[in-house]
């Protein structure tokens, strides 16, 4: 099992910026696919990009462009810069590990807010 601990959330204008990151410990995560997804309220949780154990990445439409994932396996961590931000940006964030073999493992989340 991975734990999983997210930080960098806040509170933002619209247009601003955050870098969130996900710290893992308990395992190294350089097997697994790293995601990012966000729950806002009354909604569903959704994934807003990932990267695979080989650097690939594809992202939400709506985020394309603005966020950008990436892994530093040597330090366990995955980051999620987000660029012109907007307020339907605003939800929770939660880090996922995903094994190869399909066990899913998650963090407590991180709390964006973008005001308009």
């Amino acid at each position: 099992q991975v734990q999983l601990v997210e930080s960098g959330g806040g509170l933002v204008q619209f247009g601003g910026s955050l870098r969130l990151s996900c710290v893992a410990s308990g395992r190294i995560i350089s097997f697994n696919t790293m995601g990012w997804y966000r729950q806002a309220p009354g909604k569903e949780r959704e994934l807003v990009a990932r990267i695979t154990r080989d650097g690939s990445t594809n992202y939400k439409d709506s985020v394309k462009g603005r966020f950008t994932i990436s892994r530093d396996n040597a330090k366990n961590t995955v980051y999620l810069q987000m660029n012109s931000l907007k307020p339907e940006d605003t939800a929770v964030y939660y880090c996922n590990a995903r094994s190869p073999w399909g066990n899913d493992d998650w963090g407590r989340g991180t709390q964006v807010t973008v005001s308009s």
